[in-house]
């Protein structure tokens, strides 16, 4: 179903600021309080708002690296790839697994304490898991911009 005006609003309004009350979030998008909570539960089931969550800075609970793999494997059969997948589903150290195009295969995007516990991580779970091939790791030296707000009406 296409978002109209009042939802895309909703949208915006809530990855803002996920804690609004539908009181408020009403009032911003200009509903009575029972319309406006009917959109964000139709929001929610038709699945345009996957949850809600608080935006942890890593730095500050000692996750202080950031490195992005670029993970090839042996080959695509398809044990190979749910076998892979799997492992990427076991590790929170992992925020984000992307198929990529181009030289590899996935693009993983990890945080550690430091270099010595991504070594061992890299290692122990990426390194050793069969069908992998080989893992590249690029570090970020500085982040210049996170976000997670979805730019709605693109």
């Amino acid at each position: 179903m296409p978002l109209d005006r009042v939802d895309s609003e909703i949208l915006g309004a809530l990855q803002e600021d996920g804690r609004l009350s539908n009181r408020d979030l009403a009032e911003k998008v200009s509903l009575s309080n029972a319309p406006c909570w009917r959109r964000v539960k139709r929001l929610e089931e038709d699945g345009y708002i996957k949850g809600y969550a608080a935006i942890i800075n890593s730095d500050k609970i000692g996750l202080k690296i950031c490195a992005f793999a670029e993970v090839t494997l042996d080959n695509h059969h398809p044990d190979t790839v749910a076998d892979f997948l799997a492992m990427v589903n076991r590790c929170p150290e992992i925020l984000e697994c992307h198929a990529v195009s181009g030289g590899c295969d996935y693009l993983l995007k990890m945080l550690a304490k430091d270099m010595e516990s991504y070594q061992e991580f890299l290692t122990q779970n990426i390194l050793n898991q069969k069908g992998v091939h080989n893992a590249n790791t690029l570090f970020s030296m500085k982040q210049q911009k996170v976000s997670v707000e979805i730019p709605i009406d693109l």
